[in-house]
């Protein structure tokens, strides 16, 4: 599949087979993830790969019971923790550089858009899972306090394909030159 094909043809997954993830095919998907850019090169994204059922039924714990997507961290055969060092991206001898701050966020959604879009170009599912209770999960998962943990995303075979979603036209969305 190419690029722009996964692009479009990507859902958000919440509903797994149990077919087993290839390791071929995991480090595939993780290394995809790693050549995500980053701040000045900063490369503060790190990942957790978790198939343990207990750990994973430990970290639906830290998934509300209303998380649409919360079923899918039992029924996937992966979970990927996408995790930021603190203090580094958007740093400089110490300090912010911009008035945004620590940029970790956006570095680990780079390399969890690249981990999505590998995994769909290889025929697996993924569902963004934000909305948690970061620091249960890091709790959980042994992170230690200079990271924080982002996002959960469960990684497996879909057992169906979510229907497309609306997008907003080019035409709504893009500004030339001035807002």
């Amino acid at each position: 599949m190419d690029l722009f094909e996964a692009i479009h043809s990507r859902r958000s997954v919440r509903s797994y087979k149990s077919d087993p993830v290839t390791a071929e095919h995991l480090n595939e998907i993780l290394d995809a993830a790693r050549w995500a850019p980053s701040w000045a090169n900063t490369q503060c994204a790190e990942y957790i790969v978790i198939s343990d059922p207990e750990v994973k039924a430990a970290l639906a714990e830290a998934v509300g019971e209303r998380n649409p997507g919360r079923p899918a961290l039992f029924e996937a055969p992966l979970v990927i923790a996408g995790i930021g060092r603190r203090n580094l991206s958007g740093f400089k001898k110490g300090g912010a550089v911009t008035e945004l701050g620590d940029w970790y966020m956006f570095d680990v959604a780079l390399g969890m858009a690249n981990l999505t879009l590998a995994a769909q170009a290889l025929g697996y599912g993924t569902v963004h899972i934000g909305m948690i209770d970061h620091a249960k999960a890091a709790q959980v998962l042994g992170v230690p306090d200079e990271y924080q943990v982002v996002e959960l995303v469960p990684l497996g075979v879909p057992a169906q394909m979510p229907n497309t979603t609306p997008r907003k036209p080019l035409g709504d969305i893009i500004h030339n030159d001035k807002f």
